[in-house]
């Protein structure tokens, strides 16, 4: 079952972004880039790393280098302890 994106940001996942160089089957002299994108689960980012091992498996492209970032678009909010409220007018 595909959970929403909504479920997986109140899981504690956050949205991992991957650039992904790899070299031409025809002409390895050349780089070139993938970009993805899925929501991952900080620090052992298991989709990221499956998806990793799929490209190594199934894709003619040999992998150069893998960049990536992760921010959670859902953190805990600041709360403060309000004693006193003032009105003016």
């Amino acid at each position: 079952m595909e959970r929403s994106a909504t479920e997986l940001m109140l899981k504690g996942y956050g949205l991992t972004t991957a650039e992904l160089f790899y070299r031409m089957p025809d002409y390895r002299h050349v780089l070139n880039s993938f970009i993805w994108q899925e929501y991952d689960l900080a620090p052992d980012y298991p989709r990221l790393f499956a998806f990793i091992a799929f490209w190594q498996d199934e894709i003619e492209g040999p992998l150069h280098s893998v960049r990536f970032t992760h921010r959670k678009l859902i953190a805990a909010g600041e709360w403060r302890h309000v004693v006193k409220e003032f009105r003016l007018h």
